[in-house]
């Protein structure tokens, strides 16, 4: 078990199982040391968690952890895609998408679930620049939607 899953598994957390694209696109690209990873939403081992908007079916808090649901799909597919979760060496950019009633102005709070999981796992190389943006719908109707690149070794 690498250091990284050693760190999951002492927070309680469990990767689920790859999703399948839901388009014509690739789960990820690499290019250089940069590992460019698609949006995924809210959903664990084929089964959507999060549905809805918030300010109508969700509050913050219950947003804040369909963000976290995404981020942890996002790290089942780096380690897919890398092998190991241990070979991230920087959390560069994560954009992160809030399924919102309209005038919905709290967007950062609710990606917040995501970025503080990346920093809790991974400490400063968790850290990222980052957006975040409510939107009139996701895929799927998930509550939330994050996009992440990182840079590996």
């Amino acid at each position: 078990m690498s250091a990284i899953e050693a760190k999951l598994a002492s927070l309680g957390l469990t990767l689920p199982a790859p999703a399948a694209p839901g388009g014509a696109y690739l789960p990820y690209r690499i290019h250089g040391d940069t590992l460019i990873l698609a949006g995924v939403i809210s959903s664990f081992n084929g089964q959507m968690t999060h549905v809805g908007q918030v300010g109508k079916e969700h509050t913050i808090e219950t947003a804040r952890e369909s963000a976290k649901i995404c981020a942890l799909n996002v790290l089942t597919n780096i380690k897919q895609a890398l092998g190991s979760l241990d070979r991230v060496t920087a959390f560069l950019y994560v954009g992160g998408y809030v399924n919102g009633v309209s005038g919905f102005a709290d967007a950062p709070a609710v990606i917040n679930g995501a970025s503080e999981l990346f920093v809790e796992v991974f400490g400063d190389v968790g850290r990222h620049a980052r957006a975040a943006v409510t939107v009139a719908g996701l895929p799927k109707n998930s509550t939330t939607e994050i996009q992440v690149t990182v840079a590996f070794k």
